[in-house]
């Protein structure tokens, strides 16, 4: 996995029962990321999915971490579970005006997860596919052409021009179809590959040079963890995406039971592929 960037880690970090858990007793509340950070190479940024985040959080958010990590940014709810895709080249113009692009380089892909009751139409997901920027300067061309909402805080800069990946993760049975794989896989867009105890699908053929996972429970949504075979079994599947030349991100989501972040360190202990030992 040397010419590979394989990286594991965690869906949000601000959780009440993690704190005196997996966070020491006493941390302060605005010192989570930062500790997180050191035990973990990434992170899913999750309240940009909720409402638009400000630049001045994003800034923050990269001053708290060491220079080599990334996070993945989730798209707005906004574009994708109110407007369903239709009409949202405002909305995507405001999502990335509002701050993504001052992480700079630790800047990773966008995440954009679909409702479950949203089916699969061709056309309208090739038509969202073909908005989307696919580096750093589209990305902030399209910031440009925010709305009045965000006058006098928008972020429409990008200090490097870099390739900017997407993920699209899908809950509706419709999605299981080789018209979905080959449109992701023209427009370069990852299949997440989404374990959510068999729930939604389970979608495991790479789609980009990105394969993107979020573990959401083994057994229980968001609640059960992964015991030692159900990580040798992700750990296996992860090497085999490397050896074929693919970069890996994933994230885990079952926070409920305070498991997402030691499962993460676990995961990434198998693969050897944890940050540097941290005190």
């Amino acid at each position: 996995m040397t010419d590979v960037d394989v990286r594991i880690g965690i869906s949000g970090w601000r959780y009440r029962p993690w704190r005196g858990v997996f966070y020491p007793p006493g941390l302060p509340q605005r010192r989570e990321l930062e500790y997180a950070s050191r035990r973990l190479r990434t992170v899913e940024l999750n309240g940009s999915f909720y409402s638009l985040q400000r630049p001045e959080s994003y800034l923050a958010w990269a001053a708290a971490v060491p220079t080599d990590f990334l996070f993945a940014v989730k798209g707005g709810r906004f574009i994708t579970h109110m407007k369903r895709l239709r009409d949202v080249a405002a909305p995507l113009a405001n999502f990335f005006a509002s701050g993504p692009l001052a992480l700079g380089p630790l800047l990773g892909p966008v995440l954009w997860q679909l409702p479950e009751r949203l089916a699969f139409e061709p056309d309208l997901v090739e038509a969202f596919f073909a908005q989307l920027p696919r580096s750093t300067a589209e990305a902030a061309t399209l910031a440009e052409r925010h709305d009045e909402r965000l006058d006098g805080r928008a972020w429409t800069t990008t200090d490097a021009d870099r390739p900017l990946r997407h993920a699209l993760e899908v809950r509706h049975a419709g999605f299981v179809d080789p018209r979905f794989t080959a449109l992701a896989r023209a427009y370069g867009v990852a299949v997440v590959v989404a374990d959510t105890a068999g729930k939604w699908p389970l979608l495991l053929e790479p789609t980009a040079p990105l394969v993107y996972v979020r573990l959401h429970g083994d057994t229980e949504l968001y609640v059960s963890g992964y015991d030692p075979p159900a990580l040798t079994l992700w750990a296996d599947r992860i090497r085999r995406w490397a050896d074929e030349g693919h970069d890996v991100v994933v994230y885990f989501d079952n926070d409920v039971k305070v498991r997402a972040p030691f499962d993460a360190m676990a995961l990434a202990d198998l693969l050897g592929v944890g940050p540097p030992a941290t005190d």
